[in-house]
C-alpha cells in the first residue's frame, strides 16, 4: 500500500479534515473499484505538499514523535528497521539520523520520489542509496522483501487502515520479523469522543456514524479518493495474533487531545492542548480507555523460536 500517513475523513488535514481531506465518507467498493489503485492516485496527487502539511499540524507532529519513542524503547540504535508507507520519508530522516538501519516502501510512486529526494538532502542520513533503501512497494507486496530480516517493523500514523487485507498484510510483516522483533503501528480507531461529540452538536448523524461503517469507506483527497478501514484495537490484534505476533503495549492517541483536523483549535489553544497531550501520555494506556481515542498505538512482539 502506498499509505503514509492515511487520514480518514476525520483525520489528518490541518483544516479540510487532514491535509485535505474532507470529513465525508463516500460509501464501499463496488465491483469495478481498486482500492488500491484509487488511494495511490490519491497520494501521488498530493505528495508534493505532504511533509509540510504534516509538520505543521501539532497533533500530527505529537502523534508521530509518540511512534518514535516506542520504536527507541523497543529497538536499540543500529537496528534494521521497516517501514511501511513511508510517504514523504519524515520517519525515515529521524531514524536514520540516530544510527538506525532503515529499509522503506510506500505504494505511491510520487510518495517514494520525495522520500529519496528528503534522504539525499539530508547530511545525517546515514542511507547512502535511497533508490535501493527506498522502494515503491505495497504492504500487500512485502513477500518481496527477503524474509526474517528485520529487528522492527513500524507504520505511522494508519496506513494500515488502507490495506484491503488485514490478515494477509499481518502474516506478511510477521514473516519480514526476526524471532524477538517488534511490529509498532499507530491505527486509525473506531471511538474517537472528540470526534463523536462533535458531530453530535452538529446533528450530522452520518458522521458520526462513519467510523463504525464494517468495511472500506471512501474519503475525499483533493478530487480523488483513499480508502480507509477504521478498527478498534481488538479488531486489529485478531489477525496479528493469528499471524503469531503477541501484544507488548497498547495505548490510546488522541483520547483528550483533540484530532489532527482540528488544527485551528490547537493552534489556539497550544497551552491547553500541550496538557491535554500530558494527560494523554498518563492515562491514554490504562485499561478500558486505550480502546478509544482518534489512533492507537498498538506493540507486538514475535516469539524466540524454542530452544
Amino acid at each position: 500500500m502506498a499509505v503514509v500517513n492515511v487520514a480518514p475523513a476525520a483525520n489528518r488535514n490541518p483544516g479540510a479534515g487532514a491535509h485535505g481531506v474532507s470529513d465525508r465518507g463516500e460509501g464501499t467498493p463496488g465491483v469495478n473499484v481498486d482500492p488500491l489503485t484509487d488511494t495511490r492516485l490519491a497520494f501521488d496527487g498530493v505528495a508534493g505538499d505532504y511533509a509540510r502539511s504534516n509538520a505543521r499540524n501539532p497533533t500530527i507532529c505529537a502523534m508521530r514523535e509518540r511512534l518514535w519513542d516506542a520504536v527507541d524503547r523497543h529497538a536499540p540504535a543500529g537496528a534494521s528497521l521497516l517501514d511501511l508507507g513511508c510517504g514523504p520519508g519524515c520517519d525515515i530522516e529521524r531514524f536514520t539520523a540516530r544510527g538506525y538501519q532503515v529499509t522503506a516502501i510506500d505504494w505511491s510512486p510520487a510518495m517514494v520520489r520525495e522520500a529519496r529526494e528528503r534522504v539525499e538532502r539530508n547530511p545525517q542520513s546515514a542511507i547512502r542509496n535511497p533508490e535501493s533503501a527506498i522502494s515503491c512497494l505495497g504492504i500487500q507486496e512485502l513477500d518481496r522483501l527477503p524474509a526474517s530480516v528485520f529487528d522492527a517493523v513500524y507504520s505511522n500514523l494508519g496506513p494500515l487502515n488502507c490495506v484491503p487485507d488485514l490478515a494477509s498484510a499481518a502474516r506478511l510483516i510477521a514473516d519480514r520479523l526476526r524471532p524477538g522483533g517488534v511490529f509498532v503501528a499507530s491505527v486509525i480507531g473506531r471511538v474517537c469522543p472528540w470526534e463523536i461529540a462533535l458531530y453530535l452538536a452538529r446533528r450530522d448523524w452520518r458522521r458520526v456514524r462513519i467510523r463504525f461503517a464494517p468495511a472500506m469507506t471512501a474519503v475525499p483527497l483533493e478530487g480523488r479518493r483513499v480508502w480507509t478501514r477504521y478498527y478498534t484495537p481488538a479488531e486489529f490484534e485478531a489477525p496479528c495474533a493469528g499471524a503469531g505476533l503477541v501484544r507488548v503495549s497498547l495505548r490510546a492517541l488522541g483520547l483528550f487531545a483533540p484530532p489532527p483536523y482540528l488544527q485551528a483549535f490547537a493552534e489556539r489553544h497550544p497551552a491547553l492542548v500541550g496538557a491535554l497531550w500530558r494527560l494523554d501520555d498518563a492515562v491514554g494506556g490504562w485499561p478500558g480507555v486505550r480502546n478509544w481515542g482518534d489512533h492507537f498505538l498498538i506493540v507486538f512482539r514475535k516469539p524466540r523460536a524454542e530452544p
